[in-house]
């Protein structure tokens, strides 16, 4: 029978970012406030409107998987695999050492934003060049968004529930949050779930690019990620992956595991308003966040931290600040804000995972990573929002947002675990 009273709580992290390829190198980057920007390397942007990203550096798919497993994985589902290991290895749980009815109880709800762009450049090019017939095999399974909680599940003989929610930059949190429901009422028993994405391509710059949705500081890259700053133009394309194992709280006793954050709710919302624009007044947002708070039975004066979804544009820094202002009343004004899109750039799909991850970090170090290249106060967003140095201070309950285009809204309640 479902029991909606079980608690979940976070087992295991993994994280490939620009700032690091490990939880401990993404955070130490986060608190020194230190920018993942600069000119693109991966191919040539001569030519394109931008010119600079967040990539990863020194990510080697052949430190978790074969050349020929390599070969036939997209970027988006090596980065996947990736996280996906460290947070499994990170929980302690050895699948050579599980009992098959705990594999069968142990999911995979692993999402992405987009899929696989770079396969789908490459393979476009190739079938206009030659004949169809010359198409690999392997094109649509490199392809499609579901593939890496397939090869996740694959990897490690996970058996239970396994999907990819999608719902562009929510993805990761709409991920963790399904994962967290499927626990709670009992189908599974512990999940790997998270977000990935690999859109720092010559394509994937110039589609967002011409939608006006990017920075165009190629003259200072480092400095072009500026949530809630008045001299914002857009955001910094990232890219990366990030991995949570949550379990059953009566499973991580059992096992012994370490227990880093208790989830405790989720929040969900549309805004119903446009195609990429947010609604101006924050509505959808709000409706997200006072789910969210009813959902883990809170009270706003409860939250010490939100990890907000801040990408950095003119439009989206602002309705979101109005949604905070609108649920938490004076109480936004006691509480820390921080955008770490200003180091990281914007993962999309990933975004909510690593984020999660920095959220459950700033809770178990009671420090709040800051909103970096602040320089200019815009008027219309005028809350604490941790500008350019790390603040230590106790941090009990946090949220972190996550909003896509769509009108996809979703904010993810953690807090410091107590038995």
């Amino acid at each position: 029978m479902p029991d909606a009273s079980r608690r979940v709580v976070v087992t295991g992290m993994g994280a490939v970012t620009p700032l690091g390829l490990s939880v401990d190198e993404y955070w130490n980057g986060l608190v020194e406030g230190r920018s993942g920007a600069a000119t693109i390397e991966s191919f040539d942007p001569e030519g394109l409107r931008v010119t600079f990203a967040c990539e990863l550096d020194g990510f080697d798919p052949a430190d978790y998987l074969d050349a020929k497993q390599a070969r036939r994985m997209d970027p988006f589902c090596q980065y996947a695999i990736a996280s996906a290991d460290q947070a499994v290895h990170d929980a302690g749980l050895d699948p050579e050492d599980m009992p098959q009815e705990k594999k069968d109880r142990t999911g995979v709800i692993f999402g992405t934003g987009i899929g696989g762009m770079q396969v789908f450049r490459d393979q476009t090019e190739y079938f206009l060049d030659n004949d169809e017939s010359r198409t690999s095999p392997f094109f649509i399974p490199m392809l499609i968004p579901d593939i890496a909680a397939g090869q996740i599940a694959m990897q490690h003989g996970f058996r239970g529930p396994n999907h990819a929610m999608i719902s562009a930059c929510a993805t990761g949190n709409h991920n963790i949050g399904d994962a967290y429901r499927l626990i709670r009422e009992g189908d599974m028993d512990a999940a790997v779930c998270g977000g990935t994405d690999a859109c720092v391509t010559r394509l994937g710059i110039a589609g967002f690019a011409s939608m006006r949705a990017l920075s165009t500081r190629n003259d200072d890259p480092a400095h072009a990620s500026r949530p809630f700053e008045a001299n914002r133009d857009g955001f910094v394309m990232g890219e990366g992956a990030g991995a949570l194992v949550l379990e059953s709280l009566e499973q991580a006793r059992e096992r012994g595991a370490p227990i880093y954050a208790e989830i405790e709710g989720i929040g969900m919302s549309a805004d119903a308003y446009h195609l990429t624009a947010p609604d101006p007044d924050g509505e959808g947002v709000c409706l997200a966040l006072n789910g969210v708070l009813d959902n883990a039975g809170v009270n706003p004066e409860d939250i010490d931290y939100i990890n907000a979804h801040g990408t950095s544009t003119p439009q989206g820094d602002v309705a979101e600040t109005k949604a905070l202002k609108t649920v938490f009343g004076d109480h936004a004004y006691d509480l820390n804000v921080s955008s770490t899109k200003s180091m990281t750039g914007h993962l999309l799909g990933a975004a909510g995972a690593i984020e999660a991850i920095a959220t459950i970090q700033a809770l178990r170090h009671d420090t709040v990573p800051p909103t970096i290249n602040f320089e200019e106060e815009d008027p219309d967003c005028d809350l604490h929002y941790t500008f350019n140095e790390a603040e230590e201070r106790p941090v009990d309950v946090a949220l972190s947002n996550a909003f896509g285009f769509g009108g996809h809204n979703t904010s993810v309640a953690f807090s410091a675990f107590n038995d």
